[in-house]
């Protein structure tokens, strides 16, 4: 009896813990929730402070929790707040300049890019933009080197190196693992599951690495070129032969303006603003002007809108979330766009390498029935491959940056297999079946003749679904498409040679062309899609999900972790993908 008593005492002690957190939950979310909007104060005399050491996505996202409101999230540190913000600056009297001060950028090229043409578009205001780090990242500088001047610390260090990417191929692994993907692919560039079939990456693999690389460095080249006077062919030199290494070398190479250490570049700043040494500096940060910025904005009336919706992340068959495209959440951004007589026009920005097949031809049959109504105009960012030009080749017209990566159309399916393992742990599978094919595939069985040619004609087929869907978005003939499908990739610089974009340019450009279409000259944005969130599934979730991932990031680093979650991402794939042929982070 005693025992059960204390059993039961615990029980209502954790029932009555998880009561009281649920309840406070909520309270914290009612106070949060009744402060009303964000309100930042922005002074006179004051220095914008571009400091991006957060992860940057196109879209911060908008989240709603339907029965907790006061919950409902609105952030605005997405990729295009924060170039609004740095495009009001320009006109904000407030505003006298911009710091880039240790930067540490965690964003795409595509997208340092878009930042680096909007700092580019402030200093035509003349207003003054400088730039100081203890470390220039390769990304950092190529970004910073708009700046007016450009300060390192004595001690500093520069990366200044050109391109490279590392493929990992595990057939070795797999052999010795026992666990193997069983393959079927259509495109002699279709990359994605090349580490499951070889040691080492093919000629035809390396010939589209190399291009395109060689294509990225090139623009990288140009635009650093005309910003700091310096030859092409110097800036080459410089990068084999490391010449920007440290302060010194980075001055003498000319990469560079001052040496300096951080508070000699604070009291500079001062002199600039004419603020004696001994008082404070007036900052603001990026991130605190971008709220200040979109409430700015907010305030505009206007009865026209453009539907702008993002599409960022790998496509999945299912709802979607913030981390990944499903044609849940796009096709009810796509219906509201199409329904709304205020929405004149919609722009899809679209960051991601592609996935489930299904999911893109559903998201494709969206766009198409949408453009009927109205303009589509697509903006591409870091990478809109695969199923990412899939969603892409029907829109009315196809912007891209000149370092987007597109193209890939191809098509793979992958299976995974443990037959070798389970022999070896004594496990054996049997099947009993009632019809020839009443087994699809078996998870401990090698796959038959007749599984691999159901599932290859499923691929081709899909393949000549896709290659016909870009023939008849892009006007151009199928055997043409097929000449530079193949699963290949190409910048943003190659497709508009080759017909699979329009023009180069950024999501301002999109949204003129979209604007122009629907007639219309002034006009807001509605952003999409808006994340519908159940907080009680969330806190169900919460323990488990969130104590793991931490454990996991904590005891294998970030490095191993990573490489952790692209292995579980490809072991988790469903049904025929169009993606992009690898996980690339290029240094």
């Amino acid at each position: 009896m005693e025992f059960i008593k204390r059993v039961l005492s615990t029980l209502t002690g954790i029932i009555l813990f998880c009561v009281l957190f649920f309840l406070g939950i909520i309270f914290l979310g009612f106070i949060l929730g009744s402060g009303g909007d964000d309100v930042v104060i922005v002074k006179d005399n004051s220095v914008l402070e571009l400091t991006l050491d957060f992860p940057i996505k196109d879209y911060a996202g908008k989240t709603e929790f339907a029965e907790y409101p006061f919950l409902n999230e609105d952030a605005k540190n997405g990729l295009f707040n924060i170039i609004d913000a740095i495009n009001y600056a320009e006109t904000d009297n407030k505003i006298k300049g911009i710091s880039i001060d240790n930067n540490f950028i965690s964003a795409g090229i595509s997208q340092t890019k878009a930042l680096r043409d909007a700092l580019l578009k402030f200093k035509e205001s003349g207003k003054f933009i400088v730039a100081y780090a203890d470390i220039y990242t390769q990304k950092d500088y190529y970004l910073s080197s708009v700046a007016d001047t450009i300060y390192m610390n004595p001690a500093g260090m520069m990366e200044f190196k050109g391109l490279s990417t590392e493929q990992l191929y595990f057939k070795d692994f797999q052999e010795k693992s026992g666990v193997k993907m069983e393959v079927v692919r259509f495109g002699k560039y279709k990359s994605a599951v090349e580490p499951f079939l070889e040691n080492e990456m093919s000629d035809n693999n390396r010939e589209q690495i190399t291009a395109y690389l060689s294509s990225l460095w090139s623009e990288i080249k140009h635009d650093i070129s005309k910003s700091r006077s310096i030859d092409e062919t110097r800036l080459n030199i410089i990068a084999d032969s490391l010449l920007a290494r440290n302060a010194t070398l980075a001055k003498s190479s000319k990469m560079i303006d001052r040496i300096a250490y951080h508070d000699e570049y604070i009291n500079g700043l001062k002199f600039a603003l004419g603020v004696e040494k001994d008082k404070k500096l007036k900052t603001i940060s990026i991130a605190d002007y971008a709220i200040h910025t979109a409430g700015e904005l907010k305030l505009k009336s206007n009865k026209n809108r453009i539907a702008l919706i993002y599409a960022e992340g790998e496509i999945i068959y299912g709802e979607g979330d913030e981390n990944s495209v499903g044609q849940g959440t796009m096709s009810a951004s796509l219906k509201k766009a199409r329904e709304d007589d205020k929405i004149k026009a919609v722009v899809l920005r679209i960051n991601s390498p592609g996935g489930s097949a299904l999911a893109s031809e559903l998201i494709w049959r969206e766009i198409e029935l949408t453009k009927k109504v109205k303009p589509v105009v697509v903006s591409m960012g870091n990478v809109a491959a695969s199923g990412g030009y899939y969603i892409a080749c029907n829109a009315d017209k196809i912007i891209a940056e000149p370092t987007t990566i597109t193209g890939s159309i191809g098509v793979f399916g992958t299976l995974p297999n443990a037959k070798v393992l389970a022999e070896r742990m004594g496990i054996n599978a049997e099947q009993v079946v009632t019809n020839k094919n009443a087994v699809t595939y078996s998870f401990f069985e090698d796959m038959t003749e007749d599984q691999h040619a159901f599932i290859k004609e499923g691929v081709i087929d899909i393949y000549e679904l896709f290659t016909k869907r870009v023939a008849d978005g892009r006007g151009m003939n199928q055997d043409d498409v097929k000449a530079i499908a193949q699963g290949r990739v190409w910048t943003g610089t190659a497709a508009v040679k080759n017909g699979l974009v329009d023009e180069l340019g950024g999501l301002d450009l999109a949204l003129k062309y979209a604007a122009e279409s629907a007639g219309i000259e002034e006009y807001k944005i509605n952003e999409f899609p808006i994340f519908k969130k159940d907080l009680d599934k969330m806190l169900q979730e919460f323990g488990l999900v969130k104590a793991k991932e931490t454990i996991l990031r904590e005891e294998l680093g970030e490095a191993q972790y990573s490489i952790y979650k692209e292995v579980k991402s490809r072991t988790q794939r469903k049904g025929i993908q169009l993606l992009f042929p690898y996980s690339l982070e290029v240094k």
